[in-house]
């Protein structure tokens, strides 16, 4: 398949499922850890759709998470942002006005093939590979002093039960989360037959760690050091 191609699949999916009473929330936007590119064969961020089936709130900044249906799940520590308005340019000053409040989230992605060789047309087909979007406790974005500035530099911790697994600051993500919401207004753009950003919907921006596997029994912790957000403690069945 051609990248339209399987854009083109990715949309009837999402079509499918709305058939079927699935209802859209939003977006996730997938490989903007450059880092990742190699180890996936997949070379420039994509996107995909979340529903209201695939996420799940954790107020409190815990919850349990069946994994059931998944595919080899992994799990990818983000940064969340929620849309007052559609942000009409990539400039940091559109987007900032556009967002309403910022979050941790955690992504769970699945890939149906063997050790999880994909790529960019398969990855994009199968709806960014997205499982399940946990969403922890939200900010409002006047209650963040100097988001734009701490966006970059502020690191992620993942722990599996004690144990620090992986490390991430913001810059990662294409420069920032704030930058890799940018790059989604402008994929948009060029995409004719996709819709674009609209008040109300929910955006995670990428992972900030490598992908690691998630099993079931399993507990997994997330700090984040410099922005006040607080971390998610995920219990996996």
């Amino acid at each position: 398949m051609s990248t339209a191609q399987s854009y083109a699949a990715a949309r009837a999916l999402h079509e499918a499922r709305v058939r079927e009473g699935w209802r859209a929330l939003g977006r996730k936007i997938g490989f903007t850890n450059r880092s990742i590119w190699a180890r996936y064969g997949v070379y420039e961020p994509i996107w995909g759709t979340v529903y209201d089936r695939t996420l799940i709130h954790a107020p409190a900044g815990s919850c349990s998470v069946s994994l059931e249906g998944l595919m080899q799940p992994r799990i990818e520590p983000e940064i969340c942002f929620g849309l007052r308005a559609a942000p009409r340019s990539s400039s940091a000053a559109e987007l900032l006005a556009a967002i309403e409040w910022v979050a941790h989230s955690v992504e769970i992605v699945q890939c149906d093939q063997p050790g999880w060789k994909t790529s960019l047309e398969h990855s994009t087909a199968l709806n960014g590979l997205h499982g399940r979007l946990i969403l922890g406790p939200a900010l409002d974005l006047k209650d963040i002093e100097h988001l734009e500035q701490r966006l970059p530099r502020f690191e992620m911790i993942l722990r599996k039960g004690e144990a620090v697994i992986d490390r991430g600051r913001g810059e990662i993500v294409l420069g920032s989360p704030l930058s890799a919401l940018g790059h989604l207004v402008e994929l948009l753009a060029r995409q004719p037959e996709a819709a674009r950003l609209s008040p109300g919907e929910i955006v995670s921006t990428g992972t900030l760690t490598d992908a690691h596997p998630v099993a079931p029994g399993e507990l997994w912790s997330t700090e984040l050091v410099g922005l006040p957000l607080p971390g998610l403690r995920l219990r996996f069945t």
